[in-house]
């Protein structure tokens, strides 16, 4: 039986965790032409099968891809929760061994979440973390293909969110980015529920009686939200400001415009679900009335 120790051991303490540092010669990934490029060819493998399938397959028939799905919904829900747990327990070990120097700066631990001190490196514990959630993030990218196959649909917001999102966690490790811890364990928290609950429906049990992913999606939103306003009031109030600040502004104008594409796209839900009862609705009182 695996005893808490050794998981916290396996999560926080191992020395390849510890000893960690973000290279572009030792790192796989680490470089920008790769980031580019990869990004480019998920945009251009997505749109190239998107044409292929409207051409060769017949129209509104869905590609039959098994278990396939399911076992990437699993896979994800694991790795986000292993992510999330690695990085609460590297986040609480640094915040143990870090207090005594903390005390002197007057910094509390949530000022260190939200606002990294200038010069701070992206090596340690935190950062390991941080780049193997950059690596899930290639991972992520699979389920466009998934769903560019079943529903014959390529839909745009999926594209630009994951591509956004492989960037922003490029910068994180790039710049040292201040309050990625939190947006880390916030994404992976939510995550590792939404993609539970995606392998819960793909083998075929019932779905929930509410749109579970989108709300989940509207928390993860409005947390991010709130942690950019707590970083942006730290950097004025503390001297120096926070590491990273440039990065973070960029990554501010990439969550905004993801912000305003997911609302769009909230509503749109909201206003179809509601045409959908009213028509539901008249179809029953059409029925009553013949009935009568």
């Amino acid at each position: 039986m695996i005893t808490a120790k050794t998981l916290t051991y396996y999560l926080s303490e191992h020395p390849s965790i510890i000893n960690f540092r973000w290279s572009h010669t030792q790192s796989w990934g680490s470089t920008w032409s790769f980031l580019f490029t990869s990004i480019t060819l998920y945009l251009a493998l997505s749109i190239l099968l998107h044409l292929l399938l409207a051409l060769l397959i017949r129209r509104g028939r869905p590609v039959s891809l098994g278990p396939i799905p399911a076992l990437h919904s699993l896979s994800m829900s694991v790795i986000s929760a292993t992510i999330f747990a690695g990085i609460l327990l590297s986040t609480a070990s640094e915040i143990r061994e870090t207090r005594w120097f903390w005390r002197r700066s007057k910094t509390t631990p949530l000022q260190w979440l939200l606002c990294f001190p200038l010069g701070t490196r992206p090596s340690g514990r935190v950062f390991f973390w941080s780049y193997i959630f950059y690596l899930s993030r290639f991972i992520h990218m699979w389920r466009t293909f998934f769903t560019i196959l079943r529903r014959r649909k390529l839909v745009f917001f999926q594209l630009f969110y994951n591509s956004i999102l492989t960037l922003t966690s490029f910068l994180w490790l790039e710049y040292s980015q201040s309050f990625q811890v939190l947006v880390i364990l916030f994404t992976t928290l939510v995550y590792s529920v939404v993609y539970g609950y995606r392998f819960w429906t793909g083998i075929g049990l019932p779905r929930a009686c509410f749109p579970l992913v989108i709300n989940c999606q509207m928390v993860l939103l409005g947390c991010n939200l709130v942690c950019h306003i707590g970083v942006l009031l730290l950097h004025f109030m503390k001297n120096g400001g926070c590491n990273g600040i440039g990065a973070w502004v960029f990554n501010c104008v990439l969550n905004a415009a993801i912000l305003l594409l997911f609302l769009k796209f909230y509503v749109q839900i909201h206003l179809e679900k509601r045409k959908f009862c009213l028509i539901a609705t008249k179809g029953e009182d059409n029925v009553k009335l013949k009935d009568y």
